[in-house]
């Protein structure tokens, strides 16, 4: 593996490389992923698009389930690959961040340049009006209309979810938007749904700007992950993968780890040590200098 990172290092060197992270970036914090090492679907999804909006048992499931899973979300830590990925950005090697996560810790962590391409569980939205809160509002609410509801959870699952008794699941009440009565969200990508076209416009500009896109703990089953691997392919632009077990995209990757991220991301780190990116950053897209300037 050490001729493998020292691969990595010499691509990374050049500087502007965008990285791609995924679930497997999160479970040294304690967070499930949905696939193991082999690649197969630990769990079925927890929930699709079409079943929340259309089905008032499935969003109480869903809400139930998620206010234990969330808290156990809002406990988590950054990693040691967290941080090696903003001192990346921060010594200049990468020069953005495309996560499929929606546990918000890449921030926390010191990263600056992220696209949360599937969202964030720190946020809800209503559907029916837009209006968008803190989810620490929400779990207030629901704590206030479930007195007492503090069933132990089978096991907690990917994307701030849990496994429930189905009895606990049925008594469950759920909150409704205050300002006009209206179904509620978390701001976060569910299964079937459509990934928010401005964040994958975002995506697609650094991806162009970049001199190699990393992928680390992805398998890149979904579409949403793996079309910025297709792009990268069509466009010339060197892929390298760190992930423990397959992916969708190891015959695209000019380098291919099979590991653990805390074994290669910090050792990465040490290796670019002396060196200095060799290519300049580029400047922010279009679509992220809007959003600067609204902050």
């Amino acid at each position: 593996m050490d001729e493998l990172i020292e691969q990595l290092a010499t691509l990374v060197a050049g500087g502007d490389v965008v990285a791609l992270s995924g679930a497997g970036m999160s479970t040294d914090s304690g967070i499930p992923d949905y696939r193991g090492p082999t690649g197969t679907q630990r769990r079925h999804p927890p929930m699709t698009y079409r079943e929340f909006v259309s089905d008032h048992e499935a969003r109480r499931r869903y809400w139930a389930r998620s206010q234990l899973g969330w808290r156990h979300v809002t406990r988590a830590r950054p990693n040691p690959s967290h941080g090696a990925l903003a001192t990346l950005e921060r010594r200049g090697w990468v020069s953005g961040l495309i996560t499929q996560n929606v546990d918000g810790l890449h921030p926390v962590a010191g990263s600056r340049n992220v696209v949360e391409l599937h969202g964030n569980l720190a946020r809800t939205l209503c559907l029916d009006c837009g209006d968008a809160r803190p989810r620490q509002r929400l779990a207030e609410r629901l704590d206030a209309l479930n007195p007492g509801f503090a069933p132990r959870p089978a096991r907690m699952a990917p994307d701030g979810d849990a496994d429930l008794h189905a009895t606990a699941e049925r008594t469950f009440v759920v909150a409704a938007c205050t300002v006009c009565g209206g179904v509620l969200k978390p701001d976060v990508v569910f299964f079937g749904e459509r990934v928010p076209r401005a964040r994958v416009e975002r995506s697609f500009a650094m991806l162009e700007a970049a001199s190699a896109l990393l992928v680390v703990g992805s398998s890149l089953t979904v579409m949403s992950g793996y079309r910025f691997v297709i792009r990268a392919r069509k466009r010339g632009t060197p892929v390298a993968i760190v992930n423990r077990g397959p992916t969708r995209g190891d015959a695209d990757a000019v380098v291919r780890i099979d590991a653990g991220l805390a074994d290669v991301l910090p050792r990465l780190v040490d290796l670019l040590a002396d060196r200095a990116p060799t290519r300049a950053p580029a400047p922010p897209s279009s679509l992220e200098a809007v959003e600067r300037s609204r902050s």
